[in-house]
């Protein structure tokens, strides 16, 4: 019970006030319990004498458990939302070079220990790091930023043009809204 000397004054909309929670913990590890086939390795720009450097894979990495095999970029406009996206048999391998984005990872998988879960990324070239997105999960990200996102994606398997390994579910449709837990 507060004394009358630490009691805070009553403020409009106290009512509504959330407590603020921590995404990390002291040593800056995720405090989110991480969906079942997702991993997030944080990296860091190194800085030099002319800018910095950022380690996007290295083989010798223990969550690089397949070969990268292709590499591709996607941009997203400010304000956009790619979403949702789901492939049956490959690994997606996110790095975001540029701009700000939150990615959203969401286990509809039937019997998954972590079914029903959600996990959010934001992540930047401030803030970077290489999330891998196993097969059989809902994934999509908005661009939260004020710039053009630039994100590389290193998938385990090559795109076949001719039977993709992608299906797509729109973000804004009647069905995702029953589906998924998420708005944007």
């Amino acid at each position: 019970m507060p004394t009358e000397s630490t009691a805070q004054p009553p403020v409009v909309g106290a009512a509504e006030l959330l407590a603020k929670c921590s995404a990390v913990d002291s040593r800056g590890a995720l405090l989110e319990t991480l969906i079942e086939g997702v991993v997030f390795r944080p990296t860091r720009p190194v800085p030099h004498d002319d800018g910095h450097l950022t380690e996007v894979a290295r083989t010798n990495w223990d969550v690089l458990s397949t070969p990268i095999v292709q590499v591709h970029l996607t941009t997203t406009l400010p304000g956009r939302v790619r979403g949702w996206g789901l492939h049956q048999r490959s690994t997606d391998r996110l790095f975001v070079v540029s701009g700000l984005v939150t990615i959203v990872v969401f286990d509809g998988r039937i019997g998954s220990p972590t079914e029903g879960r959600i996990n959010t990324f934001t992540v930047s070239e401030r803030n970077p790091g290489l999330l891998l997105i196993a097969p059989n999960l809902y994934h999509g990200w908005k661009n939260i930023g004020t710039t053009e996102a630039s994100i590389i994606n290193m998938p385990e398997h090559l795109y076949d043009h001719q039977a993709p390994d992608a299906l797509d579910l729109p973000w804004d449709s009647e069905a995702a809204r029953r589906i998924i837990p998420w708005t944007w």
